[in-house]
Parts: C-alpha cells; sequence; structure tokens
C-alpha cells in the first residue's frame, strides 16, 4: 500500500435513481478486490444499507458496510465522514477501493472537497463521481427549467425564489459527475430516452460519459479506475450552493412507520402508489412482512412507481415487522399517510 492512494468512488443521483441497485451490482462483480462500503441515509431507519448487507459476499462483508444514520452526509463531514474514513484506512487490511452512496439529498461536492483535509489528503482520493438519473422522470420533465416561464415570473415579481430545491440537486448532482449512468431505460421508448439524454448532457461537464442501463446493470470495469481525482478540480465542478457556508435540508422531511403483515407485494403497491400521488410523496423504501411467505419483501418506490423482491428470509430471532421509510417535500400529513399504510 505505501505511496498509493486508496481510490474512492461516490454515487450520487435523486432520490428512486437506482444508486442501491447500480451498487449492488457492483459488489456482486468485484472481482477479488476488498470494497468497502459506506451508505448515507436521509432518515431515521436505515433502509440501503440492510438491503446491501443481505447481499454481501466475501469481497464486502458486513464488517465492510459502514452505515452513516445522523443525517446528510455532505452536512456531517467532520462528525461522522471522516472518522468513518480513518477507521477504514487504519485498518490492518485496508480496503482496495472505497464505494460511497450518499443520500438522495446530498449535495456531492462539499463531501468531495473532504477529501482535501489533512486527516485524508494523503491516503485516499475521488476515483469519481459516479451520478445515476431516473430516465423516465427526467424524460417526463420533472427536472427542466423553462426559462421563458422563469423571465416571465421575474418580471412579475423580481422577489420571487425562481428555483426549486429539487432542481438545484439535480443540478448540481450533475455538474459535479465524472460519469453519469442513465438509468431505468427499460421503462422509456426510444423517443423519451432521447428527451433524457439531451436533458442530461446540458447539465454535465465537457467529455463527461452517459452510460445508459437498465435495473443498475454495469461493469465494475466501467465504473471504478475513473482517476478522475476530482477533489483537485472543485473549481470546475460548479454547485449553487458554493457561496453558502453549508447546506440544510429544511425543504424536506421523513418518518418511519411501522405496519403489520400484509396479504401480497400486489395489495401493498398499489395501495402506496395511490398514496404517493395523493401526498405527493417523493420517496417510499422498506420492507414488508407477507403473510404465508418466509422471505422478506423490499419495496422500492419513487413518485408513484414501485419495485419489489424478496431479498432474504427473516431471521429465526427476527420480528417480522414492516417496516416504510416515507420522504417527501415538507408539509406532508405524517398522520394521513400513517394511518392508509398501516390499514
Amino acid at each position: 500500500m505505501s505511496g498509493r492512494k486508496i481510490p474512492a468512488t461516490v454515487v450520487t443521483g435523486f432520490l428512486g435513481a437506482g444508486k442501491t441497485s447500480l451498487i449492488r451490482h457492483l459488489l456482486g462483480q468485484a472481482n477479488g478486490r476488498r470494497i468497502a462500503l459506506v451508505v448515507n441515509e436521509f432518515g431515521d431507519i436505515g433502509i440501503d444499507g440492510d438491503v446491501l448487507k443481505a447481499c454481501a459476499d466475501e469481497n464486502c462483508t458486513e464488517d465492510d458496510i459502514v452505515e452513516l444514520a445522523n443525517g446528510c452526509i455532505c452536512c456531517t463531514v467532520a462528525d461522522d465522514f471522516l472518522p468513518t474514513m480513518q477507521a477504514l484506512l487504519d485498518r490492518p487490511e485496508p480496503p482496495d477501493h472505497i464505494v460511497i452512496e450518499t443520500s438522495g439529498l446530498a449535495l456531492p461536492k462539499p463531501l468531495v472537497r473532504a477529501f482535501g483535509w489533512p486527516e485524508v489528503r494523503t491516503r485516499v482520493t475521488v476515483d469519481g463521481v459516479i451520478s445515476v438519473v431516473d430516465s423516465r422522470a427526467v424524460a417526463d420533465g420533472r427536472f427542466v427549467d423553462d426559462d421563458a416561464a422563469i423571465e416571465e415570473q421575474r418580471r412579475a415579481d423580481e422577489n420571487l425564489d425562481h428555483d426549486s430545491p429539487l432542481e438545484e440537486l439535480f443540478e448540481d448532482q450533475l455538474a459535479c459527475a465524472d460519469m453519469v449512468i442513465l438509468n431505468k431505460t427499460d421503462l422509456v421508448d426510444a423517443d423519451a430516452l432521447d428527451v433524457a439524454r439531451r436533458t442530461v448532457a446540458d447539465g454535465v461537464r465537457p467529455a463527461v460519459k452517459l452510460v445508459e442501463s437498465a435495473h443498475g446493470v454495469v461493469d465494475a470495469a466501467v465504473l471504478l479506475g475513473l482517476e478522475a481525482s476530482a477533489e483537485d478540480d472543485l473549481d470546475a465542478r460548479p454547485s449553487h450552493h458554493d457561496t453558502a457556508d453549508d447546506h440544510d435540508h429544511d425543504d424536506f422531511e421523513s418518518f418511519h412507520v411501522e405496519f403489520d403483515t400484509v396479504t401480497g407485494p400486489d395489495e401493498l403497491t398499489a395501495r402506496l402508489g395511490k398514496l404517493a400521488n395523493e401526498h405527493d410523496i417523493l420517496r417510499v423504501k422498506g420492507f414488508a412482512a407477507v403473510a404465508g411467505r418466509a422471505m422478506r419483501l423490499v419495496i422500492q418506490g419513487v413518485g408513484g412507481r414501485f419495485q419489489h423482491y424478496y431479498d432474504r428470509d427473516w431471521a429465526a430471532d427476527e420480528d417480522r415487522v414492516s417496516r416504510l421509510v416515507v420522504i417527501g417535500q415538507r408539509g406532508l400529513d405524517r398522520q394521513a399517510i400513517e394511518a392508509a399504510i398501516q390499514g
């Protein structure tokens, strides 16, 4: 290890874009590399970390998966992230590569900047920032500015805040990327995919590559070994928050809901899809216990679209309790949402 910095890959992307799926696939084809994984959660229970631990193998054991559940990683660099990195680097056998999955609400640039701190600068480098994008969401125009409408609003009210927090997050994640994974291409037709391509291309730096995928299936040889040293060219990665002292998430809230066994996945996802549309919920993720099934059901939803799969058997000493994290913009009707989920 003498004289060599350990490479780290930062995986960023909006809520539900497919970051966890991408990393699950990456861990499954590590080709002998010892990979350490740092998972950041926005919310009070760690869903993504638990999902990834269920697929850990000899190249990435449970001990190699570290979960930071104390809020957005870009806001807790000194308290959480740097001590975690130091602990990984100080192991008798340090990892060959570190993969960091940020929260969907995280700004990547403050995290990349942390790699320049004296505690870690000489020992680890940012191999690349990978931004994962939901092709269908982008094709639907959810994060595209209408320049004409903005100019009209500005003329009407010069004090109006024109920028959506979601747009800023999306744009910052693209602007910091060394590679963009245009995910969920199986959910769009050719015309919609072309819209997504052009939209993303407008938001990235020159020479940043777009890689198309479905279900986060991208070869490890494509994702790792970019050698970007991203911490050394921060000025080339513009951010809406470059002049801000810090970054907060007052625009968002999250909570978790526990509920009993469900009759089946189709009934549950139909109910959640209707609920997400009615309450404008951004993201739902978690686990459910299904009647008559020994395996745990994983639920992943963005907007009104939901996916589900069984990941492992419930442990003998484990409570068969269903748990979901709900994430949305501030003002969610928590009582109504909890009541609907709990039935």
